[in-house]
């Protein structure tokens, strides 16, 4: 059985950690461009620069004597998001839905009070969720409101899309569905589903969920397989956009569709995981290879890189 499964690993070109950090991460992200990355908001001014759509900023709170503020700072904003700057895996995240005199109103319908809510703030700015536990920022945005197309297989939340890119190339993708275990975040080491994205079609394939293959959600049962990804080829395009706006060539591009605005980058990764892999059965590797012996002609613009990707590395070709 472990023979079979290393044999299954080889045949795909499955991406292992220390070949991820060593050949790539490495080789490929210089660590003095990391913080445009692991910072959200230097994140957000990039995209803007580059005029890559994000969710509407509305205030970025530096110290801890511009809390008290927060009434003040909400006040024209019925719903919003509370986020650190340099916050991971969707740690520090609040996402409020309303909010009156009796408090804030997160998306599961649990009452925050402001004085909770301002020493979450106050547990940010000290650092409690900051990468490596440094004092931090946090930011206040807008609240997205997901396109329709997975509400029958989304717990509450946001579902987003991480797509990797390589070199400028769009590579693999994958939805991330929140879960009742994952309190509505698209997190999958909270608990959310990943499912696969046929590149070329734009369509989900099987997820995986707990690093178990699974086609139906666990709450609400219904088949993760098949569904038509809206606005698939632009941001497939958006990520291939980011290498050359970050200076990273090896990235995580977490994406989210507003029903209104369409596609909005969230943020970047420079050390993306590898459970999409999992999710679309097939390696990492194998394509990284590919795009190395590509002809130079593929790199000249985003639009030909992703018109590249589209037909490599779609279902119909091999993985």
């Amino acid at each position: 059985m472990i023979l079979k499964a290393v044999r299954w690993l080889r045949e795909v070109g499955v991406l292992g950690m220390n070949c991820r950090n060593t050949e790539y991460i490495m080789r490929f992200n210089p660590r003095s461009f990391f913080p445009l990355v692991d910072d959200k908001l230097k994140t957000k001014q990039l995209a803007k620069a580059h005029q890559i759509p994000t969710p509407p900023l509305y205030h970025v709170i530096e110290h801890h004597g511009d809390i008290g503020d927060l009434k003040e700072l909400v006040s024209d904003h019925s719903e919003f998001v509370i986020k650190p700057a340099r916050g991971a895996g969707g740690s520090g995240i609040i996402l409020v839905s309303e909010h009156s005199a009796e408090g804030f109103t997160k998306q599961n319908g649990e009452v925050i009070l402001l004085k909770d809510l301002t020493y979450h703030i106050s547990d940010i700015l000290s650092g409690i969720y900051s990468l490596e536990g440094l004092e931090d920022r946090a930011f206040i945005e807008a609240l997205v409101h997901p396109d329709t197309a997975f509400d029958a297989i989304t717990y509450l939340g946001v579902p987003d899309i991480r797509i990797i890119a390589y070199r400028g190339v769009p590579v693999m993708g994958m939805v991330r569905l929140p879960t009742r275990a994952s309190d509505g975040k698209a997190n999958l080491h909270r608990g959310a589903i990943g499912v696969g994205i046929d590149m070329g079609e734009g369509t989900t394939l099987k997820g995986v969920h707990h690093s178990r293959i699974v086609t139906h959600h666990p709450d609400t049962n219904k088949p993760v397989t098949g569904i038509q990804v809206p606005h698939w080829e632009n941001m497939l395009l958006i990520a291939a956009r980011t290498g050359e706006m970050t200076g990273l060539d090896y990235l995580g591009v977490d994406l989210v569709i507003d029903r209104e605005r369409g596609p909005l980058l969230l943020e970047l990764n420079a050390r993306p995981g590898l459970q999409i892999q999992i999710a679309n059965q097939a390696g990492l590797l194998r394509r990284f290879q590919l795009i190395d012996n590509a002809p130079p002609e593929i790199f000249s613009t985003p639009e030909i890189r992703v018109a590249w990707a589209l037909e490599t590395f779609s279902a119909r070709a091999a993985n």
